[in-house]
């Protein structure tokens, strides 16, 4: 499983990080055009998930856990609500609108800010690869985590153990 878990995050990381590259070169024009009204947005999006927190201190870290907690909590929720429909329609609801509800509500997600973060700093955000690994990648990362593992998978699981062991 540990095996898995880093090749996939691995994968992720380059996947992100390719589409990171790709998006700044088009939204400045390969480097020509900074004028974009996208390029502060990204910018000030990837400052908002870094050095917002490293202005809080150890709350900014524990803020970005907590935020990324509740986003996995969403976002499994939503891969387990899926699975409850037998229509393609019922599972695309049932995932959209947890999903829905963390973007929404600027939660955090690894995999989002393993591109949103190289892409700021391409387009020049204040912050270093430091701050975007110690003030969000890390926490983040533990927090996805434990909100998907914790919040619904081990819920999940005490909530059917009893019928499992019956129906064994």
């Amino acid at each position: 499983m540990v095996s898995s878990f880093g090749w996939a995050l691995l994968g992720h990381l380059i996947g992100a990080g390719l589409y990171a590259a790709f998006y700044t070169m088009t939204i400045t024009k390969m480097g020509h055009d900074m004028s974009n009204p996208l390029v502060q947005a990204v910018i000030a999006a990837a400052e908002g998930k870094t050095i917002a927190y490293v202005h809080i201190g150890a709350e900014g870290w524990m803020l970005a856990f907590v935020k990324a907690a509740l986003c996995n909590w969403m976002v499994a929720l939503g891969a387990v609500m899926s699975l409850s429909s037998t229509s393609t329609i019922g599972k695309i609801a049932a995932m959209w609108m947890p999903v829905l509800l963390f973007f929404g509500q600027g939660f955090e997600h690894l995999i989002v800010n393993m591109f949103l973060l190289p892409a700021g700093l391409m387009l020049g955000a204040n912050y270093s690869f430091a701050d975007m690994l110690l003030w969000n990648w890390v926490p983040v990362l533990l927090g996805n985590f434990a909100g998907g593992a914790i919040f619904t998978g081990l819920l999940f699981y005490l909530a059917h153990r009893q019928k499992a062991a019956i129906a064994g």
